[in-house]
């Protein structure tokens, strides 16, 4: 091979080589994978609402066995109902002076925001504290002052005290009845009314004593009333006080009594002839559903057997047949508006008309009574507590 056949080859290949080598470079690199996006942000949960605060102001222990143990089991179903929505706390033995102001005022230091006052007392102290409260509701149990954020409620517990007395009208040997009075405000006068009614529907020459012990709860004051008027020849007794007091002193002096506010039965099982109970759970549902729900509004509330707030239970064995059968239709009759306890003729105890002859009661009327019925020994204290 000549040396230019040589150098024709050597540039032959060298233009190859150029030529792949720029072929080569001209080539684009791939592009990068796309990044993967970025995965979405879990948006923060709703921060969860503050609980309702609520708090009771009662006016005897919890362990009453009656007015308060019933406002406390209240307190217990609200928790069960509303669960972690609410927050509860309770003050007992708070008595009706100027303490209750003091004890309520710190119930809205400490952030409740709804503020149940269970005694007729407190009404004074609680318009007091309302009217510095705006942001708080305040519910007072059987009073009548209302103010924008206050509201009143109470329980009709006189159709209680009505049965009851239809049982003791039946019951009483000697037609004479006793009955232990706490304070002399128209809510107790209603009651002592109801039951000689009720009595006298079934028994037309009953009579009822009353002794006034001027307290709610006072166990030794309730025991010597109740004495007092068994020695008088009272053989059946009925209370308006608050604890099992009348009862137990009728189960050891052989004689026959009610439970009230709650089921006493085992208080005095020999003496028991039912409990006129009141059952407070679903005016504290409903009172703290408007609270949470904002449906809250004042004004004045007032149940009975007709909302479920009222009821005659734990007859004893021996109460006759018909006689239970007559509380039944007494019950159906308040809840469909057929029967009405307070429908004239009614005289007092003095022998003047309180109600005409076929009149029923409004609920001005029977939230203002201060006299005795026909048939009910002497004369209303003027006193009030």
């Amino acid at each position: 091979m000549t040396d230019l056949k040589k150098r024709s080859m050597f540039k032959v290949a060298a233009l190859t080589a150029l030529v792949t080598g720029l072929a080569a470079c001209s080539k684009t690199e791939p592009p990068p994978p796309p990044a993967p996006a970025p995965a979405p942000v879990a948006s923060a949960p709703a921060p969860k609402p503050e609980p309702l605060k609520i708090a009771f102001a009662y006016v005897g222990p919890v362990g009453d066995g009656g007015w308060t143990f019933a406002h406390d089991n209240g307190r217990k179903a609200i928790e069960k109902e509303f669960g972690d929505k609410v927050v509860t706390s309770f003050v007992e033995k708070v008595p009706e002076s100027a303490d209750a102001e003091r004890v309520i005022r710190d119930m809205v230091g400490q952030g409740n925001k709804l503020i149940f006052g269970t005694t007729f007392g407190y009404m004074e102290p609680m318009l007091k504290v309302a009217a510095d409260s705006k942001g708080v509701k305040f519910e007072h149990a059987t009073g009548y002052k209302t103010a924008e954020n206050l509201r009143t409620y109470d329980s009709r517990t006189y159709e209680g005290a009505y049965m009851a007395g239809v049982i003791a009208g039946k019951m009483t040997k000697n037609g004479t009845l006793g009955v232990v009075g706490s304070v002399p405000i128209p809510e107790v006068v209603r009651n002592i009314n109801s039951f000689t009614l009720g009595a006298q529907s079934v028994n037309p020459k009953v009579k009822t004593k009353v002794v006034w012990v001027n307290e709610w709860f006072n166990l030794s004051k309730e025991t010597e009333a109740a004495t007092a008027l068994i020695n008088g020849g009272a053989d059946v007794l009925f209370q308006n006080t608050d604890s099992s007091a009348v009862l137990q002193t009728a189960e050891k002096m052989g004689k026959r009594a009610f439970g009230w506010d709650s089921d006493m039965t085992s208080y005095g099982p020999k003496a028991h002839l039912g409990s006129a109970i009141i059952n407070w759970t679903p005016y504290y549902v409903k009172a703290t559903r408007d609270a949470l729900e904002g449906k809250w509004t004042t004004g004045q509330v007032w149940w009975g057997v007709k909302e479920g707030a009222i009821d005659m239970v734990s007859i004893a064995a021996d109460v006759p047949d018909d006689t239970k059968k007559r509380i039944d239709e007494i019950k159906a009759g308040l809840k469909d508006g057929t029967f009405q306890i307070w429908k004239g003729p009614i005289m007092d105890n003095t022998g003047k008309e309180l109600i005409a002859k076929d009149a029923v009661a409004d609920d001005k009327f029977l939230g203002g009574l201060s006299v005795y019925v026909k048939g009910v020994e002497g004369k209303v204290p003027g006193a009030k507590k």
